[in-house]
């Protein structure tokens, strides 16, 4: 094996109370790709600083083999002392690298070069500072959160750009199919120390679970011990007669190791307050226009929202997916056509950008809204500082403004703000920003498990693939198309990710219905209607379903007739009859559906 061009050992480092730091090692071989997981807060930005040499460490050892360039992506990017993002680019050539890579890609990156630093959006200094590291093409990539403000095409862009560089990569982020597309190996930062496999992301959280269990074996034989070791102190006869000083010594020992031993951090506790049923539709779209003085962003779009969608939403940025979302929910009118929200809705909000959070507020009164220590969450008292804790924060953080909290904190607490209100309709505008890899995926088994409709704007392909049920893509100039199941199915159907133009496309995109028929008062559409993929295999699979819910309430309806069975078990009377007039109300609903859709396809094919 070549030998490393950086490695940090036995590295050390405390901010204060707990140690951030405590023996960690990192070491880099050419050409390597390493993801640096762990949980918010574990320490894994401090980590790459040490590497980066922006960050000297309490103790330990850190080597770069000479002559190796590193270059290091911040969160947060300085820009001050430069006038435009090309300059900055510029600024971090070395000698003899190519001026002209600087501005290719900031032109792949879609910037000028002319960009004054003052006027960047979070999403274009993102752009800007990775066309800085990437530039030089280094022997070291360390990059801390890439994907953090891009978009889809941009996130697929740069996937495809690190793959080609022969740089050796280490990589944090949240995105699990950037770090699964990427890693050939894994760092896991816990408690201050580091652990290593030579497997890449998509195995990481086999062999967590593995090395906790075998944790937890191990604190359980450590308890054994010390209470055989106490258990001879207090009824051992040479104990009672004379005491065994170097016994005593290992059981002192055992209780310093038990003491000393750092349990895994809590997980976050998800628990959604949900409201009453809403009815059967819950958004109905019919021929909405909606521009903002220039070219369309929403054009002809008709859609139907049943209870219990999970809509996701995607396209670049700029192409109108907020405006989109806001559409749906009623937040602004369109400018022609017709949107109707369903009866008894109680929507909860997650904006991506945090807008609602006063930045002046206390944590624990923006849990509560003031005046109380109290906070309803599912129909149950909860004291504020237990609710908090659900959320990992520490009571003395009841106090601390919202403008203190880092990034993650404030998505954290955005969740448990929205979590806590009643809700039968979830609209949330880029979730997964700042979550660390566990809150998500506690936060997607939340939505699997949610009885009511979801509509969720994200770049994030993998948490879209397990959360949607149908996905709403832009295809450019205000047309949205809807696809059936996740974002890797919408790939498989439409042939390309967001990344491709519509002008690439041969035809015109099918209209957004996809899986439900348009009501007959719905205004005529330009070009000829075809049934989608999900319309057709609807009609082909119906039939089946409606026979078997048939044949399961005539089995319900023979048990029933049984003369004695009211009289013998009146529960058990009450339970079948009630699940009879379930299959029913299903078998009627799927009828329904069939008659539609039938109704549609001759009205097609006619």
């Amino acid at each position: 094996m070549a030998p490393p061009l950086l490695f940090l050992r036995d590295v050390h480092l405390t901010f204060g109370g707990t140690p951030t730091l405590e023996g960690a090692d990192l070491s880099i071989a050419p050409g390597e790709r390493l993801c640096l997981v762990g949980r918010n807060g574990s320490g894994k930005s401090t980590l790459l600083k040490i590497a980066a040499g922006l960050i000297e460490a309490d103790r330990g050892e850190r080597f770069v083999h000479p002559g190796a360039t590193v270059r290091y992506l911040p969160q947060e990017p300085d820009f001050s002392g430069f006038a435009t993002t090309l300059a900055y680019v510029e600024a971090g050539l070395g000698p003899g690298d190519d001026n002209y890579r600087a501005l290719y890609l900031l032109n792949e990156l879609g910037l000028t070069g002319e960009e004054s630093p003052e006027n960047l959006s979070g999403g274009e200094a993102r752009r800007a500072a990775l066309a800085r590291v990437l530039a030089p093409e280094p022997d070291i990539l360390l990059l801390d959160e890439p994907t953090n403000h891009l978009d889809l095409p941009a996130i697929e862009w740069l996937e495809k750009e690190i793959g080609s560089l022969r740089s050796a990569l280490v990589l944090i982020s949240h995105d699990r199919r950037f770090l699964e597309n990427l890693s050939r190996a894994t760092v896991w930062l816990d408690r201050g120390q580091t652990r290593r496999t030579d497997r890449g992301f998509a195995f990481f959280e086999e062999w967590r679970d593995q090395v906790l269990e075998e944790e937890e074996r191990d604190r359980q034989k450590l308890d054994r011990k010390i209470v055989a070791e106490e258990h001879w102190v207090r009824y051992g006869v040479t104990a009672r007669r004379k005491r065994n000083v170097r016994r005593m010594a290992n059981l002192a020992a055992l209780r310093q190791e038990r003491r000393d031993a750092r349990r895994v951090t809590g997980a976050v506790k998800l628990t959604m307050t949900e409201g009453e049923e809403s009815g059967k539709l819950v958004v109905e779209a019919i021929g909405v226009n909606k521009d903002w003085g220039g070219p369309p962003i929403v054009r002809d779009f008709s859609i139907r929202i049943a209870r219990g969608d999970r809509i996701g939403i995607v396209g670049p940025n700029g192409a109108g997916k907020t405006t989109l979302l806001n559409l749906l929910t009623g937040a602004i009118p369109p400018d022609s056509g017709v949107v109707k929200l369903g009866a008894s809705l109680q929507m909860v909000t997650l904006d991506q950008r945090r807008e609602s959070l006063d930045p002046q507020t206390t944590l624990s009164d923006t849990l509560t809204g003031g005046g109380s220590d109290y906070v309803e969450v599912a129909g149950e008292r909860k004291h504020v500082i237990g609710y908090m804790r659900d959320f990992l924060f520490p009571p003395e953080q009841a106090r601390t403004p919202v403008s203190v909290l880092s990034g993650g904190e404030r998505g954290r607490l955005m969740l448990a703000r929205a979590l806590a209100k009643p809700s039968n309709f979830l609209v949330l505008d880029e979730p997964t920003n700042d979550l660390d890899l566990e809150t998500l995926d506690l936060l997607q088994e939340m939505i699997g498990d949610y009885q009511g409709t979801v509509i969720v704007i994200s770049h994030d392909r993998d948490f879209l693939d397990r959360v949607s049920t149908s996905i709403l893509m832009s295809e450019g100039d205000g047309r949205w198309t809807e696809y059936a199941g996740g974002y890797s199915d919408m790939v498989a159907q439409r042939g390309a990710g967001v990344a491709r133009k519509a002008a690439e496309k041969a035809e015109t995109p099918r209209p957004a219905a996809a899986d439900r028929a348009a009501p007959s008062s719905a205004p005529e559409r330009t070009g000829k209607r075809k049934l989608s993929f999900k319309e057709k295999h609807a009609l082909e699979t119906l039939p089946g379903k409606i026979d078997q819910l048939a044949a399961k309430a005539a089995d319900l309806q023979e048990r029933l007739d049984d003369p004695d069975l009211f009289a013998r078990d009146s529960k058990k009377f009450a339970e079948l009859s009630q699940q009879l007039a379930k299959l029913d109300a299903e078998k009627a609903q799927a009828e329904e559906e069939w008659l539609t859709l039938e109704m549609l396809r001759e009205e097609i094919e006619g």
